[in-house]
């Protein structure tokens, strides 16, 4: 697996890295063993870059891998977010990104993995109310102490990037992006180019429309992200996927698997992107490592876009409720 800078300066890592959402069972039931025969798998391939939060499943995927890299010590970067908090009654979501808060939740999320520091720390959702300016010299204060390797935020525009990059270093910033998911062209891919801060695009594998067989809405169980998104409600779904069936066929006659065509196409954005597709299959996993191995010519990029163009989706990526959080721009 080829290597790529976590950031001007930071630790190599493996281009594809893995999203480990799924190990919370945001897209339907797992169990430990399943998490950690999926993270021996990423071993096996030279997948070495991990990417968790305290809230996925309120710690059971930071448990998890926990439990993994206790016998697995120093085998992986590990990345891990905080800034979101739920009310244990109301079940209501939202945001502190005060110190006493984060300071909180980045000692709870290094109990769970059972490590005293973690190589990126991400900001998850931004206190909207508290200046990006004070969120860094928390941060700042983490890395001082030696408990943080690295300062990340997830969906934030490129605004505030370069307000928190004037108090100090970046070192990665996270959105969703995807062929179907194009909003950081608009700004935020050249923004972290321009700063030297890596750009960790999340979902990029389109939360499985990709997939050879896309998921089927109907049988989604109620805990699952998809449920309630837009672009798994119809008549959104079946417009995107007819679009997408012509892109699968492309693949096919290429010979490579159409998830592993999306997320190479990923990679041939820049070399400071590091996607993270989410898997709790291994034999999925292994599927997506191939997208490094293959070659994209000005041509193929050329008729990718012919087939889907900035903004084929139909509807939005979240709903109303699930887009609170998210800074949007442009």
């Amino acid at each position: 697996m080829q290597k790529r800078e976590l950031g001007t300066g930071g630790p190599k890592v493996s281009a594809i890295g893995l999203g480990c959402w799924s190990f919370a069972g945001a897209y339907g039931p797992t169990d430990t063993a399943e998490t950690h025969a999926t993270l021996a798998k990423a071993l096996d391939l030279g997948i070495d870059f991990l990417d968790t939060a305290n809230v996925y499943g309120n710690g059971v995927s930071e448990q998890a891998i926990g439990a993994f890299i206790k016998d697995n010590p120093g085998r992986f970067k590990i990345a891990t977010k905080g800034g979101i908090k739920r009310d244990p009654e109301t079940k209501v979501r939202s945001f502190d990104n005060g110190p006493e808060h984060l300071r909180m939740m980045l000692e709870r999320s290094l109990g769970y993995l059972g490590v005293d520091y973690v190589d990126l720390y991400y900001i998850h959702r931004r206190e909207a109310e508290r200046p990006i300016e004070e969120v860094m010299e928390t941060l700042l204060r983490f890395k001082e102490e030696g408990k943080i390797g690295g300062i990340g935020f997830s969906e934030i525009s490129p605004s505030s990037l370069r307000r928190a990059q004037a108090v100090g270093p970046v070192m990665a910033v996270q959105n969703e992006y995807s062929l179907w998911a194009r909003m950081p062209d608009m700004g935020l891919i050249h923004a972290c180019k321009e700063l030297g801060v890596a750009f960790v695009p999340f979902s990029p594998l389109g939360r499985g429309v990709f997939a050879d067989q896309s998921p089927d809405p109907t049988t989604f169980p109620a805990g699952d992200f998809r449920k309630n998104n837009p672009r798994f409600l119809e008549p959104n779904y079946s417009a995107s996927l007819k679009i997408i069936d012509v892109f699968k066929r492309y693949a096919a006659d290429r010979g490579v698997t159409s998830v592993a065509l999306a997320l190479a196409w990923t990679l041939y954005q820049g070399n400071h992107l590091i996607p993270i597709p989410g898997t709790r299959s291994p034999a999925h996993l292994e599927d997506l490592a191939t997208a490094a191995t293959i070659t994209l010519t000005p041509d193929d990029l050329v008729e990718i876009e012919r087939i889907l163009p900035r903004g084929f989706a139909h509807g939005d990526r979240y709903s109303d409720a699930q887009i609170v959080g998210v800074e949007r721009y442009c």
